[in-house]
């Protein structure tokens, strides 16, 4: 979590920019309301996914690619507040891939959760699952000096990893299989785009023409994926759409701290939205030769969702802190502040209601009802991950 909130402050003499954290607040209470769509019935088909090869995209296809610009909007902040404390770059280097190792390894086991086949363990899915879940929390947890005054909170991370070598021993996926890498699921392809865009800023520094080049030049090699005259050999572990996403946030941020060191503040709604607007444009321009698609990750919904996340961090800068208007936001706070700990609070809902075996009526999970149903489960999500924060649990990577 202060991987993906702390570095999101934006100080503007003492003030700190709340768009952006109500702009992540936002896109998690999204992320959860999307991800609950599988169990709802005689919805509009254009909440939900569209298929792989179908031109176009959802509500769901924009909310991933959201988060990722904004993870982009937190780091050149978090190497800054570091470089202040006088870290050098070695260890700003080491606590990016830490954090970068962290994502992968927890994206990594919630794949293989997808993927496996209990009735070849002697430990029921549901259990794999939760076992899972707390084993993150036990290693990520923020803990202080002692747990409950008596216990060292290395005994906890160990008794974490522990569990975890046990659920990779006793996997199965079918077939005599281990666990392996089917893809690297969401947090691990948050790991990845953070990784680069990391890398770039902490290597260039506050460059905002240098950084729009590396931006630029991820977006040539997503298009590269595709059948294109250029057909170059190289090729990153995940899409370039992943990195070009997050950094588009970099950029963003890199111009917006150039902004405010110069007293230039009143350019960044003209920059943002000529910066969407340049995306869109080259998002439906390109449409008829890659078409929009999530699951091929092409160019034209790289950019266009990438405008439109540019165009909502407008509108909240708009609203929260040129009117002053955020007291509205409050409810999803613990979403903006306790980021991954929200993600995984209902991998314990799911599990648990598996184990009790209790049911909604239809009637509660059928059209309108069921799309309110969800919204109410995705607000009592934010509001539980805000209770557990006031318990002391709450991730830190």
């Amino acid at each position: 979590d202060k991987f993906l909130s702390s570095g999101l402050i934006f100080l503007m003499s003492s003030n700190r920019l709340k768009s952006i954290d109500i702009l992540r607040a936002l896109t998690m209470l999204l992320m959860i309301f999307v991800n609950d769509l599988w169990s709802l019935s005689d919805i509009p088909g254009w909440l939900e996914h569209k298929a792989a090869h179908e031109d176009g995209m959802g509500l769901a296809d924009v909310v991933f690619p959201a988060f990722l610009l904004i993870v982009g909007l937190s780091i050149p902040h978090a190497i800054r507040a570091r470089q202040k404390k006088g870290d050098s770059k070695i260890i700003i280097f080491i606590h990016i891939i830490e954090r970068t190792l962290a994502l992968l390894i927890m994206g990594v086991f919630m794949v293989n959760l997808e993927n496996i086949h209990a009735e070849n363990m002697f430990i029921s899915k549901v259990l794999w699952q939760i076992l899972m879940t707390m084993a993150f929390f036990l290693i990520w947890n923020v803990y202080g000096d002692r747990v409950m005054g008596r216990f060292s909170p290395w005994i906890l991370k160990g008794l974490g990893w522990a569990i975890l070598l046990f659920l990779a021993i006793s996997y199965s996926g079918g077939e005599g299989q281990w666990m392996r890498f089917h893809w690297w699921g969401i947090l691990g392809l948050i790991g990845w785009g953070y990784l680069v865009a990391a890398l770039m800023y902490l290597l260039l520094g506050n460059k905002p023409g240098w950084l729009a080049l590396v931006l630029l030049l991820l977006i040539i090699l997503n298009i590269n994926e595709f059948k294109t005259p250029l057909n170059f050999t190289v090729r990153l572990v995940v899409s370039a759409s992943n990195h070009a996403l997050v950094m588009g946030g970099v950029v963003i941020t890199a111009v917006m701290i150039r902004l405010k060191e110069t007293d230039r503040m009143q350019v960044l709604l003209p920059f943002l939205l000529g910066f969407a607007a340049l995306l869109m444009v080259f998002g439906f321009l390109s449409r008829p030769v890659w078409g929009i698609s999530k699951i091929m990750a092409t160019p034209s919904w790289t950019s266009i969702c990438a405008a439109i996340t540019a165009l909502s961090f407008a509108l909240m800068y708009l609203v929260a802190d040129r009117a002053g208007k955020f007291q509205w936001a409050k409810i999803i706070e613990p979403a903006g502040s306790m980021t991954l700990t929200c993600y995984l609070v209902p991998y314990f809902v799911y599990a648990f209601r598996t184990l009790s075996g209790v049911t909604l009526p239809e009637a509660l999970t059928t059209g309108g009802v069921g799309i309110a149903k969800s919204i109410l489960f995705a607000i009592l999500i934010i509001q539980n991950t805000g209770l557990l924060g006031r318990l002391k649990i709450k991730l830190k990577i």
